[in-house]
């Protein structure tokens, strides 16, 4: 009986810690990630940038949350929120003064503004569980 108990307690153990593993799946991704850019640096030789990626693993490793991953990407979100209304008035200046080289430039640094925060929209979407599946 006294084998049984370390075993049972062993086993215990063993159940509980799996969930611990598992909880920041968002910093476990971006760990892989991390860890495949810095694999590619060290087969290219790139020291610098080796040390940059072990940097951000470390960080990652010792502070990473998947809650402050995805705050982090809702800052970004509102950024480019902020930046799509600074060219639209830009754009809506430009019309007003008529110079059309003018308007055209601020077309395009609008469009460009809007795919930047379409593709934070995405990345943030990537990060959130969906609601119909809770």
């Amino acid at each position: 009986m006294k084998f049984l108990s370390p075993l049972v307690v062993f086993t215990a153990c063993g159940l509980f810690a799996a969930p611990l593993f598992a909880a920041e799946p968002l910093c476990e991704a971006k760990r892989q990630e991390i860890q495949t850019q810095l694999d590619q640096a060290k087969a290219a030789g790139n020291n610098n940038q080796q040390a940059g990626l072990q940097n951000a693993l470390s960080a990652n490793t010792e502070h990473c949350t998947d809650k402050g991953l995805t705050k982090e990407q809702e800052n970004k979100v509102l950024d480019a929120k902020k930046e799509v209304s600074q060219r639209q008035a830009d754009l809506d200046k430009a019309m007003k003064k008529g110079d059309p080289d003018k308007v055209n430039k601020r077309k395009d640094k609008l469009a460009e503004a809007r795919k930047q925060l379409q593709d934070e929209q995405q990345k943030l979407e990537q990060l959130q569980p969906d609601e119909d599946d809770e």
